[in-house]
C-alpha cells in the first residue's frame, strides 16, 4: 500500500491539487514500461510509440519484473509509476511462449487501475522502412486525424474497447478551437477481423481541387502493425459511474430588463426618464415666450398684480 502524506506547506497542497483528478481534464500524459523480457521488434515498437507521444510521454527502459496488470497484487508497481510520474495512460510491453511481442495498454483513475486491452504486435514496419518526401514529416505538437474504419469497432466488444482507449492514448490535449494548419498527420485503424486491427500512420498532403477546399492525400510514413487483440478489462461499474462524472451546467446569470418571446425572441426594455421640457434650452427665443414667462410670473405672483390694479384706480 502507498503512504499517503498529508501537505504540509501550500506549495505542496496546489501541486497534489493539480495531479487530482479534475471533472475538466487536461491532456493525459504517457508511461511506457516495459517487463523483464522484451525482443528487438517489441523495444523498436515502445521507442516508436514514445516518439509519436513526444512531448506527452515517459520511457522507462529498466526492466521490471513485479508488474502483472490482469493479476491480482501485479498492479502495485503500476499504480506506484502512475502516481509517481503523474499519466493516466500506460503502454506495457514484454514477451514470452505463449504471449510473443505482447502489449498491455491501459488507463489509470486517480491513480488506480482503471481498465486494460491486451494485444499482440505482428507484421512490424519501422519508421525507417518508409520512403517519402521528408517535408511530409508531423511537426511535434500537432493534432491528428484519428480514422476507424470498419463495422467490428461498433460490433464487437473488445474492438470497441480497444478503439476508447486507442483514442484516448492518440489524442493528446483536448482543445476548443484548431488551427487547420496544425493538421498535419493521421491515424487509421482498419478492423481486418473480429480480434485484428491494422494500425498505421499517414501524413496529409494537401493538393490542389480547383476550389477554395484542398484535395487531400495520405502518405504513409509509419509506423505500421497488426494489433491482435488477446484479453480485455474493462471497469467495473461503481468506478466506472465515478470517473465518467461531468460538471453540472452552470445556471446563467439572470440579465436585467431581458426577456424572451417565443415570437419576437430576445426582447429588451429600456428606461427613459421624464424629460423636463420646461428646462430645456431653446435655440431661438420666440416672441411668445416672453408673454407666457409674463403670465406664468403673475400667476405665481397675485399680491403683485392686485398692487398694480390699485396703483391704476388710485391714478
Amino acid at each position: 500500500m502507498l503512504k499517503v502524506k498529508t501537505p504540509k506547506n501550500p506549495r505542496v497542497k496546489r501541486a497534489l491539487e493539480k495531479r487530482a483528478p479534475k471533472l475538466v481534464e487536461t491532456g493525459k500524459k504517457t508511461l511506457i514500461l516495459q517487463g523483464t523480457k522484451t525482443s528487438n521488434t517489441l523495444n523498436d515498437v515502445l521507442t516508436e510509440l514514445y516518439l509519436l507521444k513526444k512531448g506527452s510521454a515517459i520511457r522507462y527502459t529498466r526492466k521490471n519484473e513485479n508488474i502483472r496488470p490482469f493479476e491480482s497484487g501485479g498492479e502495485t508497481s503500476l499504480e506506484f509509476f502512475s502516481l509517481k510520474t503523474d499519466c493516466s495512460i500506460f503502454i506495457y510491453g514484454s514477451t514470452s511462449k505463449k504471449r510473443p511481442d505482447n502489449l498491455v495498454i491501459g488507463r489509470t483513475y486517480d491513480h488506480h487501475i482503471y481498465d486494460l486491452v491486451e494485444v499482440g504486435v505482428e507484421n512490424f514496419k519501422p519508421l525507417n522502412s518508409f520512403i517519402y518526401d521528408k517535408k511530409l514529416a508531423p511537426r511535434v505538437g500537432s493534432k491528428p486525424f484519428i480514422c476507424f474504419v470498419g463495422e467490428g469497432f461498433e460490433s464487437v466488444e473488445e474492438l470497441k474497447h480497444l478503439k476508447e482507449v486507442l483514442v484516448d492514448l492518440l489524442r493528446g490535449e483536448v482543445i476548443e478551437n484548431l488551427n487547420l494548419a496544425g493538421l498535419d498527420h493521421a491515424y487509421v485503424c482498419t478492423a481486418v477481423s473480429s480480434n485484428r486491427v491494422f494500425f498505421t500512420h499517414c501524413a496529409l498532403r494537401l493538393k490542389k481541387s480547383g476550389t477554395i477546399v484542398p484535395r487531400m492525400e495520405l502518405v504513409e510514413v509509419g509506423p505500421s502493425m497488426d494489433f491482435v487483440v488477446r484479453r480485455h478489462r474493462l471497469p467495473n461499474e461503481s468506478l466506472r459511474k465515478e470517473a465518467m462524472k461531468t460538471a453540472k451546467d452552470q445556471s446563467k446569470k439572470k440579465v436585467k430588463n431581458v426577456g424572451q418571446d417565443a415570437i419576437q425572441g430576445k426582447i429588451g426594455k429600456i428606461y427613459i426618464p421624464d424629460q423636463k421640457l420646461g428646462d430645456m434650452a431653446l435655440p431661438n427665443k420666440a416672441k411668445g415666450v416672453k408673454r407666457e414667462r409674463r403670465e406664468a410670473k403673475m400667476k405665481n405672483n397675485p399680491t403683485e398684480r392686485a398692487s398694480k390694479k390699485q396703483k391704476e384706480e388710485s391714478a
